[in-house]
């Protein structure tokens, strides 16, 4: 996509949102519906049938902002066509992934464009129940949301017979309590159920057997809130930003080692280096690009050489990484790799659920391995060993945690291994500069 068309472009989703922290500015019902807000919603319920909207959200190709970028209308398509058992809408408004703060902004200050997303998901998969599933340190959020939620059963929006069109929905916040394995699909389903949150095998998948073992639709927060503008704006408007297999626009979370750190809606297309260098101000400090995770701590890194990729679903792919949850963490020349494998890897050590052997030993052995490493005790074959453990943990847990540990080492380690070694022969790290330390 050409700049001008990036720099042309308004931001929809975030828009009236002041950075990364929320800034007392929460649109209301009233200004929201001023603006167009739920008109989609009452044309689909009044003019369209199920079947309609669905087409919809195919036609524009939605692609999940989630992390996965799975075509949303494709993942609708899944829920049967009828009501057998009860059907339901999923929010996973967990956000843990680190790095990632994207969808704070809309759960803190456009609720309603959330809550119409959310609503036109129900009614194109038959669903009369949505459970919005927000991580309990989003306290902000939690309650906007449910103030929102209120105001719209105030103006009959939502409850019973909607409209006088017979559609009933229902809409609920449950809160998790900060685990980051609930942010994968069927773990949040299991906490949803009051169960630990641990991940299902699949097949069955949730489309089939999700909460309670009822067809059960789950999509993130940004996801939703495009669903909602496409159902105003249209499919031809989505499809003419972005690019072509990756129409629309999407969050990206900056942060890190830059000047300007924030939330940077864009066209799907922007090229990382843009990212860092134009819209984030470039490193501070005066100091060198280092590295960069392109989408959360979970994806393997980027370096100098790659950082003109095209940041849409399929650019990354190309250098064996993933656009993600569009969480980007920068690094610049003073970080230490090994440390900041460490920080990650005590992350996903502490936050895997135990369920597998893969994920529970795996992250707990690099844990140790990389501890020793920055602190002086580490032996010949702890790097090699590293990556062969790294080798037989991906593909091989539940879920994708275990493989999410190993994205800070599979790339780095053969990209910067000088400095991996550094750390055994000389015993000790080479690097000055600290943040902190781990356990």
């Amino acid at each position: 996509m050409a700049t001008a068309a990036i720099q042309n472009y308004s931001p929809i989703l975030t828009a009236g949102v002041t950075g990364t922290v929320y800034s007392g500015s929460v649109e209301s019902l009233t200004d929201y519906q001023a603006r167009g807000g739920y008109d989609g919603y009452k044309r689909a319920l009044q003019e369209q049938t199920p079947d309609d909207v669905l087409a919809l959200v195919k036609e524009a190709n939605i692609r999940g902002r989630g992390g996965a970028g799975f075509p949303a209308g494709v993942k609708w398509g899944f829920i049967p066509r009828n009501r057998n058992l009860p059907h339901y809408v999923c929010v996973n408004a967990d956000e843990s992934e680190p790095g990632t703060f994207s969808n704070r902004p809309i759960l803190e200050q456009r609720p309603h464009l959330l809550l119409e997303g959310a609503a036109l998901a129900a009614y194109a998969t038959l669903a009369e129940t949505v459970y919005i599933y927000i991580r309990k340190e989003y306290y902000e959020g939690v309650r906007q949301t449910q103030r929102a939620i209120d105001d719209a059963y105030a103006a009959g929006l939502l409850g019973r017979n909607i409209l006088g069109t017979g559609f009933n929905l229902d809409i609920h916040v449950h809160t998790g309590a900060g685990a980051y394995i609930c942010g994968e699909e069927t773990a949040l389903i299991e906490s949803l159920e009051g169960k630990r949150g641990y991940p299902r095998l699949r097949p069955p998948f949730p489309a089939v057997q999700g909460l309670y073992n009822c067809p059960t639709v789950i999509n993130n927060v940004e996801t939703l809130a495009i669903v909602a503008e496409v159902a105003r704006r249209g499919g031809d408007w989505f499809k003419s930003l972005g690019t072509e297999k990756s129409p629309g626009m999407t969050v990206y979370s900056i942060s890190g080692h830059v000047r300007k750190p924030g939330n940077y809606e864009l066209p799907l297309g922007v090229t990382m280096r843009e990212l860092i260098y134009e819209h984030a101000g470039g490193i501070r400090d005066g100091n060198k690009f280092k590295a960069v995770f392109p989408g959360g701590s979970s994806v393997p890194m980027l370096f100098e050489d790659e950082l003109d990729v095209v940041m849409d679903f399929d650019g990354p792919r190309q250098y064996g990484t993933f656009l993600g949850s569009t969480g980007i963490i920068v690094m610049d020349e003073t970080v230490c790799l090994v440390w900041a494998a460490l920080n990650l890897m005590h992350f996903y050590w502490d936050e895997s659920c135990g369920q597998c052997t893969p994920c529970r030993e795996g992250t707990g052995w690099m844990h140790k391995i990389l501890k020793r490493l920055e602190h002086g005790q580490g032996v010949q074959h702890d790097v090699d060993l590293l990556l062969d453990i790294c080798k037989n943990i991906v593909g091989r847990s539940i879920c994708a945690l275990g493989e999410f540990s190993t994205g800070s080492l599979v790339r780095t380690i053969p990209r910067f291994r000088d400095e991996f070694q550094a750390h055994v022969d000389q015993q000790g790290c080479p690097f000055e500069k600290k943040y902190t330390e781990f356990r």
